[in-house]
Formats: structure tokens, sequence, C-alpha cells
């Protein structure tokens, strides 16, 4: 032992060096069916970000007609180096599948063992057989609304929510104007006339950009929602005082008596919390109206019931409720463009980094939406939701 040193005589010779090896990129081929979800007109990439693909070496095999309800045409994809089929299983058959909507049981009947699959996973509405299925052909699935920014947000999640939210006020002021059963008033601060009073529980992104709207077309705005840090980051983000309050029954009543538009915008854990009563709804005015953004996790207002685009409305108390799930999908294109622009960085970065593998060791936030690596459940809220057990990601990968 050399004297006074904290290191053995073995520890101070020499060691051979260990060099990184570099990585190579990889060519990725990516397929991109059409949507056959009830209703659901988004498409993942659009033409421009297709072509940014292309133009570094990867593959894009889009079924036919895909973007036609985002109102992108397959000669729009093609001239953007897309590959263009009407053979779904074809689609289906690349070793990496692009959707909004998670593959129906029947759609993975037609993925390749292997393959990976980038897609919502809406948890809420799957069945213990979809992860089975998964297993079985070790597919590799990504939730898009998992993957988490370097900042900590979900992109995906947020960037629907700001759609969702400034809907909320359109679809609004769309219903108040209509000749059938609408009452007649309008958005818009006219001299003269005192504005429209809007109501919004929840002040998440949904509430944010509801509130953004509603102040933007001259609408009196009151949020309410029981976390004051949330209702403190609004009222900096909006940039102008407004009327907060906690849920607070005696005030929230005296605000839905006076208002025009109520909007729920509240999530939970498993289901939203029913913050307006029937009791309470009584109390509106009459051809008031509720749009209950929160349907897609049971809603936040007591008399809400699912409805579809195509009859997205009905009548209660003189109340008119809209409760479409996925109102998204009403602004295809928008939405599909905000899609688009989450996807394409990390597909770019995927193929810099020689392909998923390596850049889930390097981007922690893409990490977090894997929940299927290799035909293993790597995500325990999965777990817990449908009793399966689960490794930890970390330990089947350095």
């Amino acid at each position: 032992m050399i004297q006074n040193s904290p290191f053995t005589r073995e520890q101070l010779i020499p060691q051979e060096e260990k060099l990184e090896i570099e990585q190579r990129k990889g060519s990725l081929f990516i397929g991109i069916p059409k949507e056959n979800h009830f209703q659901e007109k988004r498409v993942c990439l659009t033409p421009d970000a297709v072509g940014a693909l292309v133009a570094h070496g990867h593959r894009v095999l889009i079924e036919s007609q895909a973007g036609e309800n985002a109102r992108f045409t397959d000669h729009d994809y093609s001239e953007n180096g897309a590959e263009i089929t009407s053979d779904r299983a074809k689609v289906f058959g690349c070793p990496m599948v692009l959707k909004v909507e998670p593959p129906s049981l029947e759609e993975l009947e037609m993925v390749n063992p292997q393959t990976v699959i980038i897609s919502a996973l809406q948890l809420k509405t799957q069945k213990k057989e979809y992860f089975k299925i998964l297993a079985t052909k070790r597919i590799t699935a990504l939730a898009f609304e998992f993957i988490k920014d370097a900042d900590g947000t979900y992109p995906a999640v947020r960037a629907l929510s700001e759609i969702a939210g400034t809907a909320s006020v359109l679809i609004a002021s769309e219903l108040m104007s209509r000749q059938d059963g609408g009452n007649g008033l309008m958005f818009g601060n006219i001299s003269g006339v005192p504005p429209v009073e809007v109501v919004i529980i929840g002040a998440g992104t949904v509430g944010e950009f509801a509130t953004r709207s509603a102040l933007g077309l001259g609408a009196n705005v009151k949020v309410f929602d029981n976390s004051l840090t949330k209702l403190r980051c609004l009222q900096v983000s909006v940039g102008q005082p407004l009327y907060t309050s906690t849920i607070q029954p005696k005030n929230l009543l005296k605000a839905l008596r006076r208002c025009d538009v109520a909007i729920g915008a509240v999530r939970g854990k498993d289901r939203s919390p029913v913050i307006v009563t029937e009791t309470m709804l009584e109390y509106m005015k009459p051809g008031s109206i509720i749009i209950d953004v929160s349907i897609d996790m049971g809603g936040s207002f007591e008399t809400s019931e699912v409805t579809s685009h195509d009859k997205p409305t009905f009548v209660k108390h003189d109340v008119v409720h809209y409760c479409v799930p996925n109102i998204p999908s009403r602004y295809a294109r928008t939405s599909s463009l905000s899609i688009s622009n989450i996807f394409t960085p990390y597909l770019l970065e995927i193929g810099e980094h020689g392909g998923l593998e390596n850049s889930l060791r390097i981007n922690k936030g893409l990490k977090n939406g894997l929940y299927f690596y290799r035909g293993i459940l790597t995500s325990k809220s999965v777990a817990d939701w449908f009793d399966l057990p689960f490794r930890d990601i970390n330990l089947l990968f350095f």
C-alpha cells in the first residue's frame, strides 16, 4: 500500500480507456392509417411534417384519404414524399405505427410482432384484452398523453386542452345565436348593452383558454376552482384582474343564476367531480347554455349526458346542454396541426439517436410516455387500473 493514499495499488495502475461509440442515425418507416374511430377526424402528421421526415431519410406510408377530414389531400402528402396506399393491412404492417386514437382489437391483429405504436391510450376506455394482445405480439407502445416536456408539462394534453378551452366559448357563442332555441345574445362588448355573463368552473388549461377567449370577446367572466395556486396563475396569465373564487355553493349558485354560459372544465383522478347539482341547475336562466368539457371523465354537471357531433345538444330545465366528449375533433385541421407539431420533433429525435431505445435512454420525458416495452407492461398506473403485473422500465434496459 502507498502511504497516505485512499487508493489501492491496483486502482493506481493505468486503466484502459473506454471510448464512446458514435451513435448511428436510424431510418424510420412510419405507417399512418386512416382513423376509423367514431367521429375522429384528425390525422397525426401534416404534409409539411411528412416532408421534414422524408428530407431526413425516413419513409412514411399513409393510408389513402387519411387526412381528408382535416382537408389534407393524398396529393398534398405524395408531393411531400409520402407513399400512399389503399391497403390498410400494409400500413399496420410498418415497423412504427402512428395514430390519434388507440388501435382497436381488430387493428392490432394486423400489426406485426415487435412493432412500435405511438397513439393515445385513453385508459378509461380500454379493456384487458388490449394489453394481452400487446404482450402476445411483444409490442412497444407509447401514449402521447403521458409524454412529458422538459418543464414537466404534458405537451399533447395541454395543446388539446387549449383547443377545447377556446372552442367551448366559440361553441357557446354559436349556440346563443341559433334560431332554434338560442337566446339571441351575442358575445362582444356592445356599447350600452350589458356584457354576456360567463361562469367557468376549473382554472386548468381548459379554464385558462376559455377565460382568454371569453374576455377577448368582451364577456364578464367568473372563474371557480378550489386551487388558489391555479387561480393565481390564471390571473397572472390573463394579465388582468377578474372575479375568481373557491368553489363555495353559495357563491357558485349566485353566479349560475346570473350567467348566460357555464363551462365545466374540472378534472378528477378517476372521474370529474360533480360540482353543479340538478337543484342548482334549476335556478339558471331559461335559454342559458352549459358546455361540459369534462364529459369525457363523467361531467361536472349532474344533468350532463354524452352527446355526439351530429346531435350535440339537448335541453333540460330550459338549459341547453352541450356534452360532446371529443371537442378538438370538431376543429380537425387545427388539432391535426397541433398534434403534428408535437410528434415531428420526437420522431426526428428518434431517427437522430438511431432508434427508439436510444431516445428513451436520453429523453426522460419520452420515456414517461412508454407503457409497453417489447410485450412487458411498464406503467404502474395501467397495472393498478387493470390489476396486471408490471416491470420498472429502468430494470429492462440501461
